[in-house]
C-alpha cells in the first residue's frame, strides 16, 4: 500500500473504500432476496443458517459465495477507509490542499462523508449477517444508526455550505473546467445519507424512530434532487460547449449510483410510511414497479451514453489498461455496484412481489444474469485499479 502521498493525495481515493463497501453490500443482495426471512425486513444470521440446512446445493453455493464476498470486500472497505483518513490528514498540511479549497475540486471533499455513510451501512450488514440473535436487540441499534447518520449528514452539510458560500461570495466557479459531472458528488453524498436514514424508517417498529428516519431521509433526498438538477444542467452545458474532460468522464456514470440510492430510499420510506402512518401491513408494490422502472430506464441511458464516451475517448485503454493514472478512475466502481443493487430491487420488488415472475424460474435467472455479469466486471476493474493506483 502506498504511503505518505502528501501533496499527491486526492480525496477521490476515498472512492476506493466506497467501492469495496458497495461490493460488500452487493453480495448481501443475494442473501436479502434469495433467502426466506419471514417477519424480518432483512436476512440475518438465523436465516443464513437455515439456508445452509435447506439441502439446496445451488442455494448453499450462492450463500457461501455471498458470505465470502461480504467478508472480503467489507474488510477491504475498512482497510482503505483507515488508509484514506491517514493520508488525508497528511494532505491537509500541504499547499495542494489549500489550492484544492480554492477551486472546483473542493467538491471532492464530499467523498469523505459519502464513504463514512457507506461504512455505517457495511457494519450493519456484517453484524446482521454474522452475529446470532442480533435482531432481538435491533431496536436499540436503530437510534445509534440515526445518531451516526445525523453526524455524517451535518458533516456533509458543513462541507457543502463552505463550498457553496465561497462560490456565491467570490463568483469563482470555473465553468471552463466544469466539462464533466463531478459536481454531482454533492448529490451522491446526500443520497447516501438519505438511504441511511431510510433504513430505520422502514425497519424500526418504534414509531418515533421510524418517523425521524423518514423525515430526515426525505430532507436529504429533497436536497439531492434540487442539486442534481442544477449540476446536470451546468455540467452538460459545459460539456456540449467544450467537449468532455476525458479524465473526468467517469462522472457521466455518477447518475447511476444516485438513482440507486434514491430508489432504495423510496422503497424503504414507502414501507415505513405504509406501516406506521397508513397502517397497511401489506401495501401494494405496483407503485414501486413503476418508480423502479423509471429509475432503471434512466440508469440504462446514462450507462449507454457513458460507455460510448469512455470507449471512444479511449478512457478504458488509457486509464484502466494503459499507463495513465487518475484517482477519479475509482468512480467507475460505484456505477457497476449500484446498477446491480437496484437491479435486484427492480426484479424482486417489481416483478417477483407483484407475481409477474416466479422466483428461481428460468425467466428469473435470465433477468439476473446481466446484473451478475456487471458485478463480475466491476470486481475485475476494482482489482486492476487497486494494483495500478494503490499498489496492493
Amino acid at each position: 500500500m502506498r504511503k505518505n502521498l502528501k501533496e499527491h493525495y486526492n480525496p477521490m481515493y476515498f472512492l476506493s473504500s466506497l467501492g469495496n463497501g458497495g461490493l460488500a453490500v452487493a453480495f448481501y443482495m443475494y442473501l436479502m432476496f434469495m433467502i426466506e426471512h419471514p417477519g424480518k425486513p432483512m436476512a440475518n444470521f438465523e436465516h443464513v443458517l437455515n439456508g445452509f440446512k435447506s439441502g439446496n446445493l445451488l442455494l448453499i453455493f450462492t450463500i457461501s459465495i455471498a458470505l465470502l464476498g461480504i467478508i472480503y470486500f467489507g474488510l477491504k472497505h475498512y482497510k482503505l477507509l483507515f488508509w484514506n483518513i491517514a493520508e488525508y490528514n497528511k494532505f491537509k498540511k500541504t499547499i495542494a490542499y489549500n489550492n484544492l479549497r480554492e477551486s472546483n475540486n473542493e467538491v471532492t471533499l464530499m467523498a469523505i462523508p459519502l464513504t463514512l455513510a457507506m461504512s455505517v451501512n457495511v457494519v450493519f450488514i456484517i453484524f446482521g449477517t454474522f452475529m446470532p440473535n442480533l435482531w432481538n436487540y435491533v431496536e436499540y441499534l436503530f437510534p445509534i444508526s440515526l445518531i451516526s447518520f445525523i453526524a455524517i449528514g451535518v458533516y456533509s452539510l458543513y462541507i457543502f455550505k463552505n463550498y457553496v458560500t465561497r462560490l456565491m461570495l467570490n463568483g469563482d466557479f470555473d465553468f471552463v473546467m466544469n466539462n464533466n459531472l463531478s459536481q454531482m458528488l454533492i448529490t451522491f453524498t446526500f443520497s447516501m445519507v438519505a438511504v441511511g436514514f431510510a433504513a430505520p424508517a422502514a425497519m424500526s417498529h418504534t414509531k418515533v424512530v421510524s418517523t425521524i428516519g423518514l423525515l430526515l431521509s426525505i430532507f436529504f433526498i429533497s436536497i439531492a434532487i434540487v442539486f442534481v438538477t442544477i449540476h446536470l444542467v451546468l455540467g452538460f452545458k459545459s460539456i456540449f460547449k467544450q467537449g468532455i474532460d476525458v479524465q473526468g468522464s467517469p462522472s457521466l456514470w455518477m447518475m447511476i449510483p444516485i438513482l440507486t440510492l434514491i430508489g432504495i430510499s423510496i422503497v424503504r420510506n414507502y414501507m415505513g410510511f405504509s406501516h406506521h402512518l397508513l397502517h397497511e401491513p401489506n401495501p401494494s408494490e405496483l407503485p414501486l414497479l413503476i418508480i423502479l422502472t423509471i429509475l432503471v430506464s434512466i440508469q440504462l441511458i446514462f450507462g449507454l451514453i457513458g460507455f460510448s464516451v469512455l470507449k471512444r475517448s479511449s478512457y478504458f485503454n488509457e486509464y484502466i489498461h494503459g499507463s495513465k493514472k487518475s484517482p477519479g478512475s475509482f468512480a467507475l466502481i460505484c456505477p457497476g455496484v449500484a446498477f446491480m443493487v437496484l437491479g435486484f430491487f427492480f426484479i424482486h420488488w417489481g416483478f417477483v412481489k407483484n407475481g409477474l415472475v416466479t422466483q428461481f424460474s428460468t425467466v428469473y435467472f435470465l433477468l439476473i444474469i446481466p446484473y451478475i455479469y456487471v458485478q463480475m466486471k466491476t470486481i475485475r476493474t476494482v482489482s486492476i485499479l487497486e494494483r495500478k493506483l494503490l499498489r496492493i
